[in-house]
């Protein structure tokens, strides 16, 4: 399934910005950056799971918002990009 992460991390203090660079890595471990705080993830059920529990361990719930969007069958689902950024086709081969 693909999952669509976005988070807004207070960064104002620095415990903030260090929360912010440890979510981003996590993210960045399981799926491929689309916007500054936006993840596209090609997961199963258990990664989902496993994601989310690291993702929760890193934020604080009274300073940060964490959203994942889980859409189950990519059949039909249409994404349109504009701007420079490209991002990668999960269903194409990542290396040539």
């Amino acid at each position: 399934m693909l999952v669509v992460v976005c988070y807004d991390v207070n960064t104002e203090e620095r415990a903030g910005r260090r929360r912010l660079r440890r979510v981003a890595k996590v993210c960045e471990s399981t799926g491929q950056r689309v916007q500054k705080s936006v993840f596209e993830c090609r997961v199963d059920k258990m990664q989902l799971d496993a994601l989310e529990r690291r993702l929760l361990a890193e934020i604080d719930a009274d300073e940060d918002c964490l959203r994942l969007y889980r859409l189950p069958d990519t059949q039909g689902v249409e994404v349109r990009e504009h701007g420079k950024f490209k991002a990668s086709d999960f269903d194409e081969p990542l290396v040539l």
